[in-house]
């Protein structure tokens, strides 16, 4: 089960596992087809990316302390194939911690991860959010993601949406069958993760073929930590006058509200060229 360094595992034809990435060492991964991003062919969706970076922090350094923000900066294309990464306690803390992990393709870094994790206490009694709870996947339709979206990624999903949602606002749900790594078991924030940056093209306000608007960063702040299987969105999308624009997202699982997404994006129109974001 062999593969070019610089293309998903299964992009000439080979067999690969039902997961999002092989582990090659201690440090080092390549991508599966299974990663592969809806932008561009020879890249990795930001969404397992995103949750392979945290899923290594968690294996790492494992601790009591839960995950309580996620911050990923996108430095450039998440290329496909062989990449690393490196973990690096920033802050620490017996109480709060500061993480960072960054993955990098040889020399180059296409993601930079912050995370923060803070103590465990007992808030039992205080306990409120202001989040409405969404109604429950089998409540919703099936909704056809690669009808909008290509990729290996998306192809991965099973995805529901309400009958009301719309171009730029709308509540969905998705999961997948698959791991982050082949013959692991996902921690798990970094498995609740794996899934939430596809808010992004839930609800997207134009089509992909005519307006380009990927994000540029993903941050989550987690309230509550999630359980496995569905991730549930209360998504908006904002596009301004000028080329900026944002998605906000309530996130969910089954259980109800655990926190929120937020992705800055870089909007062009007719500019959805082969190269991607500049």
């Amino acid at each position: 089960m062999a593969a070019s360094a610089n293309l998903h595992l299964g992009h000439s034809g080979e067999a690969y596992p039902d997961a999002f990435y092989v582990r090659l060492g201690e440090h080092r991964f390549v991508s599966t087809l299974h990663s592969q991003g809806a932008w561009q062919p020879g890249e990795q969706h930001l969404a397992p990316a995103s949750g392979l970076v945290l899923a290594e922090v968690e294996r790492r350094l494992p601790s009591d302390k839960l995950v309580s923000r996620v911050s990923v900066d996108v430095l450039g294309v998440i290329h496909s194939g062989e990449f690393s990464i490196d973990v690096d306690v920033v802050r620490p803390g017996r109480s709060i911690e500061l993480i960072e992990a960054n993955m990098r393709h040889g020399a180059r870094t296409s993601i930079r991860a912050r995370i923060w994790r803070l103590a465990c206490s007992d808030t039992a009694h205080v306990q409120g959010t202001e989040w409405a709870p969404l109604p429950p996947p089998d409540e919703m339709r099936v909704r056809a993601l690669p009808l909008e979206w290509g990729g290996g990624f998306i192809e991965s999903l099973e995805a529901r949406q309400d009958v009301s949602a719309r171009p730029g606002c709308g509540r969905s749900w998705i999961r997948t069958r698959y791991p982050l790594v082949s013959g692991e078991i996902d921690p798990p924030v970094a498995g609740f993760l794996k899934l939430v940056d596809t808010a992004n093209g839930l609800v997207a306000r134009e089509h992909p073929n005519r307006v380009f608007f990927p994000n540029v960063d993903l941050t989550v702040h987690f309230f509550r930590q999630p359980g496995a299987g569905w991730v549930g969105f209360d998504t908006r999308v904002n596009f301004g006058p000028t080329g900026l624009g944002e998605t906000l997202s309530v996130l969910s699982d089954t259980q109800g509200p655990v926190g929120t997404a937020a992705q800055s994006l870089t909007v062009r129109v007719g500019a959805n060229g082969p190269d991607g974001p500049k």
